[in-house]
């Protein structure tokens, strides 16, 4: 019974050892593979955010590029907190000119804006406060162009303003006949501010 035992021992740890050897075979090898999968996930990785960093700088392929300023004809400054920074005046098919930009109180308090700027009409003191005073001159045919009005005799302007918190700004436009085509430049007065001159389209 003993003798039996005996012999069939050495075939066992035979087995345990070949076992082990096989576990320790597969082990090895799973690693190595685990090893390679960090790594290409890592190049992955790495490429993937290489991508999407040349991708958000601007470049000749169509990517984002930085907005452009818009252009400035003119900037105004008067004594009573405002200024007004003119961007365009373009004429249109209709015989019009256009005199676009911003107003803003750089005061540094609120206040409202100056009745002067309404004009001195009667018709136009039912808008409230107004930019229908801004007039056009120019200088070379010396004549003087005034806000258009619609046959109710509302200014083609920015109306309805009311006060400006500091540092606040509002858009604002203003219509006026289109001078001669060669006419190209005009000066621009705005009551209580002083006249700047500007180039037309």
């Amino acid at each position: 019974m003993s003798i039996g035992h005996r012999a069939k021992a050495p075939g066992t740890v035979t087995a345990v050892l070949v076992a082990a050897a096989l576990s320790f075979s597969l082990t090895a090898c799973g690693g190595g593979d685990g090893e390679d999968d960090a790594d290409e996930k890592g190049n992955a990785a790495a490429t993937a955010q290489a991508g999407i960093t040349e991708s958000a700088r601007p470049g000749d392929d169509g990517g984002p590029a930085a907005p452009e300023a818009p252009r400035v004809l003119a900037t105004i400054k008067g004594g009573n907190g405002f200024q007004f920074t003119v961007h365009s005046a373009v004429r249109d098919d209709g015989g019009f000119l256009t005199l676009a930009g911003v107003v803003q109180n750089i005061s540094g308090k609120r206040q409202a804006p100056p009745v002067q700027w309404n004009g001195q009409e009667k018709q136009v003191k039912v808008t409230g406060r107004s930019l229908a005073g801004i007039t056009l001159v120019d200088k070379a045919d010396k004549k003087r162009y005034y806000v258009l009005r619609d046959t109710d005799g509302y200014p083609l302007t920015t109306t309805g303003l009311s006060a400006f918190e500091a540092g606040r700004s509002v858009d604002f436009f203003a219509q006026f006949p289109a001078p001669p085509e060669d006419t190209d430049s005009v000066d621009v007065q705005i009551p209580l501010m002083p006249s700047a001159t500007i180039e037309i389209g």
